[in-house]
């Protein structure tokens, strides 16, 4: 097609981009929640729950890859009938601009989550690192906020990239799209709040007489660290490697007040943790009651904010170690 005809097709409305990517979302779940439990049954829960970021960031490219990286429509687009389209050249977007599209929102998320960790979340770099992912979710809901009264951009990497959609279904005059101005006001009210609300919590510790180079650990998104036994929990999370901790048998357990050789064979086959399936180590209990290990259920924790059992909401700040079960 030449770039006139291309011209002559009309702009996606909100609402096709929108079902779109609601319909991608939904795929790419499928496809790691299947991944996922075929691994499970390979390889187990401890390996899986040890490459879960490699799970999560191959089920994206994959999916991706395979449709919009070949120049196709994903299954979302071609459920809505609109098309990628270059707002620079006004053609199908080239390769390399399809590859920049596909790897700009996983990639640096995936190097964050699985290296960020390592880096000393007390240091300067540590700190810098912890807001990268505050920055880019309000970054994130601006540009939703705009798309909502705007109507084009979806994504933030779209826009940086001048990607827009083209809708292979021809307008019709008589009938009106409908407005999502409604919800761009709304986050934008919402946006105001949480600066208002940083503002207050930097205007706070600045009175308190927080020197500059502690705020950063005094404070994240504005609520004071916690300590358990005058241990800091961000410490104890920042300690918690799931890669590189080996598995540790219950008789050496150093955070346990119990002696577990003496614990009778039938009760201490009832100590399982349920995310590794081994005997409990370094047990905690989440704000629901369960019992984990602490690294099982952090490195969980990290990837989804609910409990493995009950579903309910998981702090990772809130978990409590226990000594005597």
């Amino acid at each position: 097609m030449t770039p006139g005809n291309l011209l002559s097709f009309p702009q996606a409305q909100q609402a096709q981009i929108i079902r779109s990517n609601q319909r991608d979302l939904f795929q790419v779940s499928s496809l790691r929640e299947q991944t996922e439990n075929v691994l499970r049954s390979w390889l187990g829960t401890r390996w899986l729950t040890r490459w879960d970021k490699e799970i999560d960031f191959a089920a994206n490219v994959l999916y991706y890859g395979l449709t919009a990286g070949l120049g196709s429509q994903t299954l979302g687009e071609e459920y809505t009938d609109i098309w990628l389209n270059s707002s620079r050249t006004h053609r199908r977007p080239s390769p390399h601009l399809r590859a920049t599209l596909i790897l700009l929102p996983t990639l640096p998320s995936y190097l964050l989550s699985r290296w960020g960790s390592a880096i000393s979340q007390t240091s300067k770099a540590g700190a810098l690192l912890r807001r990268i992912p505050t920055a880019l979710e309000v970054l994130s809901e601006i540009n939703l906020a705009i798309f909502y009264l705007r109507g084009t951009y979806y994504g933030v990497v779209r826009r940086v990239l001048g990607i827009k959609y083209i809708s292979a279904m021809p307008e019709n005059p008589n009938a009106r799209p409908p407005s999502y101005a409604l919800l761009g006001i709304l986050l934008g009210v919402r946006l105001i709040h949480r600066a208002l609300n940083y503002l207050r919590a930097r205007s706070a510790l600045s009175d308190a007489g927080v020197p500059e180079d502690e705020k950063g650990r005094r404070n994240m998104d504005g609520e004071d660290d916690i300590f358990i036994d005058d241990r800091r929990v961000s410490t104890m999370l920042e300690a918690a490697s799931r890669d590189d901790a080996p598995s540790v048998p219950a008789e050496e357990d150093e955070e346990t007040v119990l002696d577990v050789s003496k614990i009778p064979s039938e009760l201490r086959a009832g100590r399982n943790c349920t995310l590794c399936l081994e005997e409990r180590t370094n047990s905690c209990a989440t704000e629901c009651g369960h019992l984990f290990c602490w690294n099982c259920i952090v490195g969980w924790g990290r990837e989804k904010a609910e409990c493995p059992l009950c579903r309910q909401s998981l702090d990772l700040t809130s978990l409590l170690p226990v000594y005597n079960l």
